[in-house]
């Protein structure tokens, strides 16, 4: 897989909203060259460092293949005529939920990265975009986007070609996780092999101890409504 980078986003923390919400999903490209380090490009940020950013959400990648299928169903969106309406650091066409698993080593530039999980959509994507159930929708649709975490720090400019160097578990496509999370969420056998994965985050191994202890999914109405 040899994917080429068309726009490198980046941008600070601004208010966001009627209400003015701390945010920094507003991301914008730039044409030079950024350093990336373990916790993602200089000159970006992020406004609740608990919850997003940090090693293994370190950048955010969403496919703009997925902006026609949301013009067609929620119209005219001026945030949809560019690269850049989901706080994504990385924009492509070419690769996707279906054909990137996690743990996907790439090289772009002289950066290398891993593919850590797949988003979970938060209620900041209402603000942004206007529309009450924005997150969800995302959620539902399996369009979500993915993080990296970086292996190796380095620099990396508009024009770069995302190379895939490592496979450890092609089974493991981002869909088939997403699945699991939002559509299957309490398979047995699912969530034991996503547990078992050597290179799966804590907080994602934790969700699936957690079902598989208690037998139920966990509360997303505060991640999705705020």
């Amino acid at each position: 897989m040899r994917v080429r980078l068309d726009s490198l986003l980046v941008g600070p923390v601004r208010p966001l909203g009627a209400r003015g919400v701390a945010s920094a999903i507003d991301k914008q490209p730039v044409d030079a060259a950024l350093r990336l380090g373990r916790d993602g490009f200089e000159q970006d940020a992020q406004a609740d460092t608990r919850r997003h950013g940090g090693p293994d959400k370190a950048v955010h990648h969403y496919p703009f293949e997925h902006y026609l299928c949301w013009r067609r169903e929620l119209g005219h969106v001026p945030l949809l005529e560019r690269p850049g309406a989901f706080g994504e650091n990385l924009s492509t066409t070419g690769m996707d939920e279906q054909s990137v698993a996690l743990g996907d080593v790439f090289r772009l530039g002289s950066a290398l990265l891993q593919v850590s999980q797949g988003r979970q959509p938060c209620w900041k994507l209402n603000l942004r975009f206007e529309v009450e159930d924005m997150a969800l929708r995302v959620q539902k649709s399996g369009r979500t986007g993915w993080y990296y975490r970086v292996i190796e720090a380095g620099a990396v400019r508009p024009g770069d070609v995302l190379e895939l160097i490592d496979r450890p578990s092609p089974q493991w496509t981002l869909t088939r996780a997403w699945r699991l999370l939002y559509v299957e969420p309490l398979d047995r056998e699912e969530l034991a092999a996503l547990a078992a994965l050597a290179h799966l985050p804590d907080s994602w191994r934790g969700l699936a101890e957690r079902r598989l202890a208690t037998g139920l999914v966990e509360d997303w109405t505060r991640r999705l409504s705020g």
